[in-house]
């Protein structure tokens, strides 16, 4: 997700030139401290409709819903956060993700739903506790089986039963050899 480089340059860089599909996963807050036990995970990205708390700056400890989220400018607009213009109506401040606490994401989302619960435990035993065992597939003869009722073992079957052999006699064969020396 970034670049090899350390220069602050090339990381600007890429932030400009970044693909929709990275650039939606900078729009990212933490989760409150709640919403972190609950579905235990860190942060999640925003999304128009979420209720967050604005943690940094003029607004620091305001409340409200995301009412645009910017992808160009990496921007997040809240419903009521406005700045008063010399002249013209009142305008949206654009608030970056950093500064800003996700406490009421919403879930309605299938997809969004299926990331929450990805990292919850119990969903996982659950869907562990379905599964069927697996059963044996029976064994088919071959038509050389078939011709003279034996099946002969293969050249990489006889090395490797040889080798199962010295691994069992290897323990044997290096004391005898400690004895003699």
């Amino acid at each position: 997700m970034t670049t090899i480089s350390k220069q602050p340059r090339k990381q600007r860089k890429f932030l400009y030139n970044a693909p929709l599909n990275l650039r939606r996963k900078f729009l990212s807050a933490h989760l409150s401290k709640e919403l972190r036990k609950i579905y235990k995970r860190r942060s999640l990205q925003l999304r128009e409709g979420d209720e967050v708390k604005i943690m940094r700056g003029d607004n620091a400890g305001k409340t409200g819903k995301i009412s645009k989220v910017d992808l160009e400018k990496y921007k997040v607009y809240i419903e009521g956060i406005v700045q008063k213009r010399t002249v013209g109506p009142e305008v949206q401040v654009p608030i970056h993700p950093s500064n800003l606490l996700l406490i009421n994401p919403i879930i309605e989302d299938e997809m969004r739903a299926k990331v929450l619960r990805r990292k919850v435990k119990e969903v996982k035993v659950e869907k562990r506790a379905e599964q069927k065992p697996k059963e044996e597939k029976p064994k088919v003869e071959t038509k050389m089986e078939e011709k003279h009722g034996k099946t002969e073992k293969t050249s990489s079957a006889k090395v490797l039963e040889s080798g199962k052999k010295a691994k069992t006699l290897g323990s044997r064969s290096k004391t005898r050899s400690a004895q003699k020396v």
